[in-house]
């Protein structure tokens, strides 16, 4: 039977800002916002352009515990691997919006990377294959 990841949900301090980030910074399409009353939540997800069913769930913390985890989803590691085209492209834009980027650019046996934040400091890849991986 075949399987998809759906969603990868992110832990956000606030949607606003979280929806503002993705989709003004990084060009990420707005797929669905939807309020949820009954749970005092919305259903937010974002998506790279021409992604072919990745998504990100924004998933605003309900709890302490929760927000603790805000920016640190991954102790610190690359969280993320954002695949593009076109590295340059993506890279000197990205950089024009303001992400910030905390590893620049090296060549690597299967591409171009760099390492950005988002908004709350997770870490993400910027990674350009060039070894013919998907």
């Amino acid at each position: 039977m075949p399987q998809a990841l759906a969603h990868v949900a992110l832990i956000v301090r606030d949607y606003d800002d979280a929806i503002a980030f993705f989709v003004e910074k990084l060009g990420f399409d707005l797929v669905e916002d939807t309020c949820q009353p009954e749970q005092d939540k919305r259903w937010v997800v974002v998506a790279p352009k021409g992604d072919n069913g990745s998504s990100i769930l924004l998933a605003r913390a309900a709890t302490e515990h929760q927000a603790r985890f805000i920016g640190d989803q991954a102790g610190g590691r690359v969280f993320l691997f954002l695949r593009t085209d076109d590295f340059w492209r993506d890279y000197n834009a990205y950089r024009e919006r303001g992400v910030s980027f905390v590893r620049e650019p090296r060549k690597a046996d299967y591409g171009t990377v760099a390492v950005f934040e988002d908004l709350y400091g997770n870490l993400w890849d910027l990674v350009e294959f060039t070894d013919g991986r998907p």
